[in-house]
């Protein structure tokens, strides 16, 4: 099982980004999606989730700028990012729980991380 992240990159205060995540090999189901991310100096921290079932939970921070969506069909996380502050820099990493063909588990899978720069 791999997760692409794709999406990140410099934009200015008040721009927009749309992060990408895609998971791919032997998956059977996919279940609780979210996407973090980690400042330099600081801990990873929770960005916003989305369960299976369209249940949505966003870090305060973000509440009313950011917007996460999934597509069960291509196995893919979204987030939308609006009205960007340069302290939303960091590394955007995709994390999606499932289950594959040869572990009926469900197992939290990580993607490597996509640099998001907001400059002021």
């Amino acid at each position: 099982v791999q997760l692409q992240a794709s999406g990140g990159g410099l934009v200015q205060a008040g721009g927009s980004l749309r992060l990408s995540c895609a998971a791919s090999g032997s998956i059977l189901r996919t279940k609780d999606m979210g996407w973090y991310r980690q400042a330099p100096g600081k801990q990873r921290e929770l960005v916003a989730t989305i369960t299976s079932g369209g249940s949505i939970n966003y870090a305060d921070s973000v509440g009313g700028r950011f917007t996460i969506s999934r597509d069960n069909n291509k196995k893919t996380v979204f987030l939308q990012m609006n009205s960007l502050k340069p302290e939303d820099t960091a590394v955007y990493y995709c994390k999606i729980k499932l289950s594959t063909m040869t572990s009926y588990y469900d197992t939290d899978y990580w993607g490597k991380g996509t640099q998001v720069t907001v400059s002021s």
